[in-house]
């Protein structure tokens, strides 16, 4: 005979008081999860240079996975010194998490370098275990999305006139959907180069930049923004000169033509030229953009949100250089897991301009990383509706990259 509902309910393996009692410990009376971390793991990856891989684990079953770069050798120690702070902690609570790492290592370098990058490995999982949690994307929680999509820039080596395949390559580009284009011009085989040691350029290297930016720029659709590269490494005399000489091709930006520590030496290149000057990727925290900011010393600042702090601090970045209408175009190297949770960033500002990808000659691993295949289609990056970053690695295609001797989120590495 049919069994009436009330009979159905009691032979239920999960019966309604079982299960409401599950879920009140499961969350709050507003349904807000309550989870406590349970472990921190990482991987190392070698991509475009090396990248650390941070997850979060919960006792409820769900990770979040972060990505650092560039200045996170020595970052695995440095998380592992972060699970003290970590286990057992709420991990909603991001910016109670972030601050109390960072005060922490206030005598052990958290101004910047490896320990603020470790922490943005760390900062970026969180973020990505809360939307998770919450079933939001990451850029709700940032605030929402102003743009539907990001534009990607392409940082391609293709820019010797001597090269013979280097007009297809940047045909290729441009047939990708790119709309912008970064070359470098710094070259320390430069066979005009009179010392191996000081980066003052002479006249015959400052001749060989303009003739790579002018060839670059005749390849290329006039529509096509080109943007040129220094790293950092010249004076402020050739600094200056270069930013006067590449005036006539009305570069989308210049790219720190010198270091970054000396922010006058930036602000009177900057106020020189006509030329767009962009710096910013070796700068962390928010504290480290103030002077740049304030002293005018950039048309363009380029924070790196895989170690500037991370998802929140480059929010917070951003909306500093907003009220002085300074665009931002964040430096972007990593994994496509890396390159979705900085356009979740990208989609909250106002300021953004464009992302970076450097990906253009490992297009094989670039594609296979994630299960969702490839992220960028014609030049732009649409913002996943999924729950946190939106993005989740494929261990076998990611494992072919995996620093050799090194763990694999195994627990307690």
């Amino acid at each position: 005979m049919p069994q009436s509902r009330r009979n159905f309910l009691r032979a239920a393996p999960l019966a309604l008081p079982a299960l409401a009692a599950a879920l009140q410990a499961q969350s709050s009376p507003y349904r807000r999860p309550k989870l406590k971390i349970t472990d921190v793991r990482t991987a190392q990856v070698m991509g475009h240079g090396y990248q650390l891989h941070v997850r979060i684990y919960t006792d409820q079953g769900i990770f979040g996975h972060g990505e650092a770069t560039d200045s996170v050798l020595g970052g695995v120690p440095l998380v592992r010194s972060f699970r003290n702070a970590l286990i057992g902690r709420d991990p909603l609570n991001v910016e109670a998490l972030w601050e109390r790492i960072r005060l922490n290592g206030v005598f052990a370098g958290a101004q910047g370098g490896q320990y603020v990058t470790a922490l943005t490995a760390v900062e970026i999982a969180l973020w990505d275990l809360a939307g998770k949690a919450l079933g939001l994307p990451v850029y709700q929680l940032l605030g929402g999305k102003v743009r539907d999509r990001v534009r990607v820039y392409c940082d391609s080596a293709n820019h010797h006139p001597d090269d013979p395949l280097a007009p297809q390559k940047l045909k290729e580009i441009e047939t990708m959907g790119f709309t912008a284009l970064k070359i470098d011009i710094d070259e320390a085989g430069d066979p005009n180069r009179f010392d191996r040691v000081n980066w003052t350029a002479n006249n015959a290297e400052i001749d060989r930049m303009v003739k790579e930016v002018a060839f670059v720029r005749g390849a290329l659709d006039k529509r096509m923004d080109l943007a040129v590269d220094m790293h950092g490494r010249y004076d402020a005399t050739t600094g200056k000169r270069v930013a006067i000489e590449l005036e006539p091709f009305k570069l989308l930006w210049l790219e720190e033509p010198v270091p970054a520590e000396n922010i006058d030496a930036m602000r009177d290149i900057r106020q020189s030229t006509k030329t767009p000057i962009c710096c910013g990727e070796n700068l962390y925290l928010r504290h480290g953009f103030r002077e740049l900011l304030e002293k005018r010393a950039a048309d363009i600042i380029m924070p790196d949100i895989q170690k500037c702090g991370g998802l929140l601090e480059a929010r917070k970045i951003a909306d500093m250089a907003h009220t002085y209408y300074v665009p931002v175009a964040p430096h972007c190297v990593v994994s496509p897991i890396g390159t979705m949770a900085s356009a979740h960033v990208c989609a909250a500002i106002p300021n953004f301009l464009a992302l970076e990808w450097h990906w253009v000659s490992r297009l094989s691993l670039w594609k296979s990383f994630v299960k969702e295949g490839e992220i960028i289609e014609k030049g732009f990056i649409t913002l996943p509706d999924r729950a946190g970053i939106g993005v989740e690695m494929d261990e076998a295609a990611a494992r072919k990259a995996q620093v050799a001797n090194t763990p694999w989120f195994e627990a307690g590495l």
